[in-house]
């Protein structure tokens, strides 16, 4: 008999938690903080969340924001490179944050532990996105700037090779870890920081890029794994 009665109770309290939280998917997508208490014979429980608003069903009005946004630097670094320049985007708030919580999404169920993020416009996208996985920042930099020891990958350039060095004790075996950088251009770089991470035994679960310009074929050199760009130039 009590078993009985304590089941009842038990189903009477799921049916007021899913009543709950349909109430709360609606208020999320008005972009609402939800607090809410109730109660279910003698069961109580309290649901409190910040909504994220619109980022997600209004992504193309991000996109073309961010678009507008981003301004082009002609023949920097070099004479013919049009360069994107993304300073403009963190001086706005609002629009920085959207574009952070926007490139973490697709990841957010992926139980990221490490973000690798990639010298040096990397590190002001990979540390907020560590943030909203909840994961660890790691920064991977050119030869002889971290003060530990170093594992060193070297890659190929179009006329000449360069290096990328990341700390020996900061990813391990077990870690799933995401690649983020500002731009995926020719894959070179991504690909030798995936190369040092892989070299510990750990996973890359994928890349997180602001901008990709397609036209350079950069996610071929990724060798199929998970590659996500909020903004595509052809």
């Amino acid at each position: 008999m009590r078993a009985t009665f304590l089941m009842d109770r038990l189903k009477s309290f799921l049916k007021a938690l899913k009543r709950h939280l349909r109430r709360w998917k609606l208020s999320c997508a008005a972009g609402h903080r939800t607090r809410a208490w109730t109660t279910s014979h003698g069961f109580k429980f309290h649901l409190s969340s910040m909504c994220r608003g619109h980022l997600i069903s209004d992504k193309s009005e991000l996109i073309d924001e961010l678009k507008r946004t981003i301004r082009d630097i002609h023949n920097f670094p070099k004479p013919g490179i049009v360069f994107k320049d993304v300073t403009p985007v963190l001086l706005d708030v609002k629009l920085f944050g959207q574009a952070v919580e926007a490139m973490a999404e697709p990841y957010r169920g992926a139980r990221i532990t490490r973000v690798v993020s990639i010298e040096s416009r990397g590190f002001l996208f990979g540390a907020p996105i560590a943030l909203e996985l909840g994961a660890g920042l790691v920064p991977i930099r050119k030869p002889g700037k971290l003060p530990a020891a170093t594992e060193r990958v070297e890659y190929a350039l179009e006329y000449a090779t360069d290096a990328l060095e990341m700390h020996q004790d900061a990813v391990q075996p077990g870690d799933r870890v995401l690649v983020v950088d500002d731009v995926l251009a020719t894959g070179g770089t991504a690909n030798a920081a995936a190369q040092l991470v892989g070299g510990t035994g750990a996973a890359v679960a994928g890349f997180s890029f602001l901008i990709e310009l397609d036209f350079l074929k950069g996610r071929q050199r990724l060798q199929g794994r998970r590659v996500e760009a909020l903004l595509h130039y052809a």
